[in-house]
């Protein structure tokens, strides 16, 4: 491939996305915390190391297009991946702590974070596993080895209490999507999240009236029945609902074992075992239901051990964090003060913003972790909410041009892997401004070429460098 079709075929505008993000990212660092006799490229603040960590990240980026050949991803991704989780291991004996996060490797007095780079990892092991001949997601050991290939890390960095990070590997469930899996793990997933909220701020009672509810009805809706089982799900909920008053009455209370929940779990369970076994020895085979009376067993057990995952797997600034963000206590000048402090300083930018070095809120440090974590405050104060949406609306252009390319490369390495990258952008941006306008807890995570830190914009620098790169080999199969 000559010089002349590299420049013609490289794409420029995931580039200049890119450039525009990180120079913006910069600025905004610098805006946040300087003072009246500051230099932009004074290198003994955080906004000079940071501009030397672009000049390394595009120092990598034109190294990965021009000079790595592109081969060497897939025939090596096991190998990086192997290399990644031996690292992991090493962090959880060596590592630094920081913030309560033994996540950090120190090196010659610099730091750096081995969970940002092993997305990287797992996202070229995914790409070459699902990208061979025969990998289909109806196999139950192609299934497995997907699961186990981002189940592994994600462990070890749980281990490290880096729950950011882990969080970001379930965007690969939707890269699984996209390759075959079935949507209904998705809204399983979902569903989820929702039974341990309402485990957590109502009641297991209430999270297995709308368990029941859900599984019934969605039964009768996959039987194209969908009047009838609204009513009888109504029926049935309506019921349930009078369980724990039938239950408290004297001559009831006094031989009863059991609470209302446990009732529902015991009826609901041995329903579903009694259907199952029963249609195992008649060899009657409807996948859906078996699976439906399998999940609601599986939900069963999950929404009975919520309350010990909230109580013993959870760190107590974690679960604090969880209370405030779900209501059930009021700390703003505790675990809630940086989503209050954030949400003052979004709220007094207004449509317009102050003005660049003009904030208030982050500039006198009243906004904690305002160069990091908390970095869309700034820009919301600063630039307003005209600022903020154009931020999104670039995020928004760089994914779907990522996702156009890989949907348009014939290439199934090159597709997989561009999914991968989509997935994991998108779960930070997600996750990161949900967290600063406090729709989530607190986590920890930055937000992609905009938050200072070099581990992470490196580690997106390579990410999506290596992305162009495999689209820029694979350009004579794109349509013209």
């Amino acid at each position: 491939m000559g010089g002349n079709s590299i420049y013609r075929k490289l794409d420029w505008r995931l580039i200049i996305y890119y450039l525009i993000l990180v120079v913006f990212g910069w600025l905004n660092i610098f805006s946040s915390v300087h003072s009246e006799n500051s230099m932009l490229f004074d290198f003994s603040q955080r906004y000079g190391m940071h501009f030397i960590w672009m000049c390394i990240a595009i120092g990598i980026a034109a190294a990965i297009i021009f000079i790595i050949p592109s081969k060497i991803y897939n025939a090596t991704a096991w190998i990086f991946y192997g290399l990644m989780i031996i690292l992991l291991l090493a962090t959880i004996v060596i590592g630094v702590e920081v913030k309560g996060s033994k996540s950090w490797i120190s090196l010659g007095g610099i730091q750096f974070q081995p969970a940002e780079f092993s997305k990287i990892t797992t996202s070229l092991a995914l790409a070459a596993l699902m990208g061979k001949y025969g990998f289909m997601f109806k196999r139950t050991d192609c299934w497995i080895k997907a699961c186990a290939t981002i189940g592994l890390p994600m462990l070890l960095i749980l281990l490290e209490k880096e729950t950011g990070s882990m969080l970001v590997y379930l965007g690969f469930l939707l890269v699984f999507y996209r390759e075959g899996m079935s949507g209904w793990f998705l809204l399983a997933g979902l569903f989820a999240i929702l039974e341990f909220i309402l485990g957590l701020v109502c009641s297991p009672f209430v999270a297995m009236l709308v368990l029941t509810g859900g599984f019934i009805l969605l039964y009768f809706i996959k039987q194209h029945q969908a009047p009838l089982g609204i009513i009888v799900t109504a029926l049935l909920i309506t019921f349930l609902a009078f369980l724990p008053k039938i239950l408290s009455i004297d001559a009831i209370a006094a031989k009863n074992p059991f609470k209302a929940e446990i009732w529902v779990a015991l009826i609901g369970c041995a329903a579903s075992l009694f259907i199952l076994v029963k249609d195992i020895l008649l060899r009657y085979k409807n996948q859906f239901l078996h699976f439906l009376l399998l999940s609601y067993i599986v939900f069963t057990g999950f929404i009975f051990s919520v309350q010990f995952i909230f109580n013993n797997v959870l760190q107590d600034h974690q679960r604090a964090r969880i209370e405030v963000l779900l209501g059930m206590k009021d700390d703003p000048k505790g675990v809630g003060y940086n989503v209050h402090q954030s949400l003052i300083a979004i709220g007094s930018g207004g449509l317009f913003g102050k003005g660049f070095m003009q904030g208030t809120q982050t500039r006198f440090d009243f906004v904690p972790e305002q160069t990091t974590d908390f970095i869309f405050c700034t820009i919301g104060e600063e630039w307003g909410f005209l600022g903020s949406m154009a931020v999104l609306v670039l995020y928004f252009l760089l994914l779907m041009r990522i996702l156009n390319k890989a949907e348009q490369n014939n290439d199934t390495f090159t597709r997989i892997y561009g999914y991968c990258v989509a997935s994991c952008l998108l779960m930070h941006i997600l996750i990161n401004i949900c967290m600063t306008i406090g729709l989530m807890p607190v986590i920890g995570i930055p937000l992609p070429f905009l938050s200072y830190g070099g581990s992470s914009l490196l580690a997106f620098t390579i990410l999506l460098f290596i992305f162009i790169r495999l689209d820029l080999d694979q350009w004579k199969y794109l349509k013209q």
